[in-house]
């Protein structure tokens, strides 16, 4: 799903020692990922939105009713929340300057939004949310087997525990 994001760095592998370079691999893997996912969740937003705006309910389209525009404007933000994320990793990669650390978080973050925003999407699109008419659900099991490859949610945050405090929780 994700292996077009993915571009190999010639440097990760040659003359590796370790598992330095099997988790260099996983580094850029992972980078990828916070951006692909990021694609999910735009998809999501932009199916329940064009939904929200031709469903109607009580005569009106439900896109006109206040919690389903908070829902909207929930995963608005924080798409652009997790792309500047991203960018920002990106940027600190082509510097020099983003360890694996950065990658993890960005790759928390970005996997665990996306898959709110797909869970709040197939809500929003309420008994079509679960239908194959619609690609939120396909999305939805996509992003949840994204959640758990790569490192999961929970070792990201030992990743990035240990990067705070000095301490290694795993060891």
């Amino acid at each position: 799903m994700f292996q077009d994001v993915f571009v190999p760095d010639a440097n990760v592998l040659p003359n590796g020692k370790g598992l330095k370079a099997p988790l260099g691999c996983l580094t850029q893997a992972r980078f990828g990922i916070a951006f692909g996912v990021v694609g999910a969740a735009m998809a999501c937003f932009e199916t329940a939105t064009e939904y929200a705006k031709r469903r109607i309910m009580f005569g009106k389209p439900i896109g006109s009713y206040q919690l389903v525009q908070e829902q909207l404007a929930w995963m608005l933000t924080e798409i652009v929340k997790a792309q500047l994320l991203s960018i920002q990793c990106g940027r600190m990669k082509e510097a020099g300057t983003c360890g694996p650390e950065q990658v993890s978080m960005a790759k928390r973050n970005n996997c665990e939004i996306a898959l709110e925003i797909a869970r709040r999407a197939r809500d929003i699109l309420g008994a079509n949310g679960i239908t194959s008419e619609y690609p939120v659900m396909r999305h939805m099991c996509n992003l949840e087997s994204v959640k758990t490859y790569e490192g999961t949610h929970n070792i990201h945050t030992l990743v990035l525990g240990e990067a705070i405090t000095g301490l290694a929780a795993y060891r």
